[in-house]
């Protein structure tokens, strides 16, 4: 098997080019394709997929190291991975044999999978506004999606549909076809980099053997969204530490009303410091905690009976609880790095802001209020948290087990 210190040889020296280039992505707005493609190139993208297949054979703790990594490196570029990283882990456990084959293939020959699952507007809570019709051997897509983190560079999509009879599915798209228009007009103030905006299909052709049934979608399916945006945050911290430790120790012009002549020595500033090393410490721990949860769930499924669900509500609720966690320890430790840093941590060239903005957007996905309130109904009344979820106006064909938006 694979070693974590092989895997992070392999990555490293990709990584470390993407480091190199993110103040100046950040502060010109350059989607990240060059850094996508290099990744798929090294394989990242085959990561989780058995080594007979191609991949690198990766656990889920292996994987969730590396995405902290490059996390650290750029926040946008784990988040723009998370569809194919879910896509992936379906096809290793779904009951369509052939799509499996057909698709791992694709993956270990460097296809990248991007997501297309929320819509917005007066859609209602349950169904989607995107239809699939199949006909024979092909099948057309029509239908807007938004937040389609990961679409904008990669070459096909995973997109929910409905078809006639209200039935939903996973339709795998081709993305470059002149049936589909990607545009990149996410305009949130943080992870501005992940391409999360429009796909608009106007009878998009796909072979219909890529429609499959939503329902046999894989069950840990949310905790494996969910931990990709725990290591994001572990990453952020990650970075937060390294760049304030790098700026405290530089800092020559100290206060008078400080505690030191020297900030490096200030009791005061290395509290601060302190305190985001053990955010960041933290972030890290849980993300490899909430990778060991989603193992097991991994390793039951299939198995059925009280075997299976458990592991599936222990996967839940280890990536509820760290997401309530760090969704409110990092974007403060990112607000703490100014504390340790004064004025001069402001000036937009060193884009410091670029932490708490991308910290406080991954914090804004899948309210963690609500994965709060599921946590305390288990721990008081043993009520299980919800696996899949909706959003979107409510009407007459509201669903409870539809699927979660991404």
């Amino acid at each position: 098997m694979t070693t974590l210190a092989e895997l992070r040889a392999r990555f490293a020296p990709v990584i470390e080019t993407i480091a190199q280039g993110t103040l100046d992505r950040e502060r010109e707005r350059t989607l990240p394709h060059g850094a996508v493609r290099a990744l798929a190139e090294a394989g990242f993208g085959t990561v989780r997929l058995p080594v007979e297949a191609g991949g690198l054979g990766a656990t889920f703790g292996q994987l969730t190291s590396l995405l902290v990594d490059l996390a650290a490196a750029d926040a946008n570029l784990p988040q723009i991975w998370r569809g194919h990283i879910a896509f992936v882990e379906d096809l290793l456990i779904t009951p369509h044999a052939e799509f499996r084959q057909r698709w791992l293939r694709r993956i270990a020959d460097r296809a990248v999978i991007g997501n297309a699952w929320s819509e917005i507007g007066s859609v209602e809570r349950g169904s989607q506004g995107t239809k699939v019709a199949v006909e024979g051997e092909h099948a057309e897509v029509t239908g807007r999606k938004y937040y389609t983190t990961g679409s904008y560079f990669a070459d096909y999509s995973d997109t929910l549909v409905e078809a006639a009879d209200g039935s939903q599915h996973i339709a795998v798209v081709p993305l470059v076809q002149a049936a589909v228009t990607r545009s990149d007009d996410w305009d949130g103030f943080g992870q501005k980099l992940t391409g999360t905006g429009t796909i608009v299909y106007d009878r998009a052709r796909l072979d219909a053997r890529d429609v499959i049934p939503f329902e046999d979608r894989f069950g840990y399916q949310t905790a494996v969204y969910q931990l990709v945006l725990i290591a994001v945050h572990a990453g952020i911290a990650a970075a937060v530490r390294e760049d304030a430790t790098a700026a405290v120790a530089a800092r020559t012009r100290t206060y008078s009303h400080g505690n030191a002549d020297r900030v490096r020595e200030d009791p005061q500033i290395l509290q601060v410091l302190g305190e985001i090393s053990a955010v960041a410490a933290t972030a890290e721990a849980l993300a490899g905690q909430v990778a060991e949860a989603i193992e097991e769930a991994a390793r039951a499924a299939g198995a059925g009976g009280e075997e299976e669900r458990s592991a599936l509500v222990a996967a839940e609720l280890a990536s509820a609880r760290a997401q309530v966690v760090t969704s409110r320890l990092v974007p403060e430790a990112a607000t703490r790095l100014f504390d340790a840093l004064g004025a001069s941590a402001v000036r937009e060239t060193s884009a410091l802001d670029r932490h708490w903005r991308n910290a406080r957007t991954v914090a804004s996905h899948n309210p963690w209020v609500y994965k709060a309130r599921e946590i305390g109904a288990f721990e008081v009344n043993g009520t299980e948290p919800g696996y899949q979820w909706s959003i979107g106006t409510v009407g007459s064909r509201e669903d409870a087990s539809a699927p979660v938006p991404i």
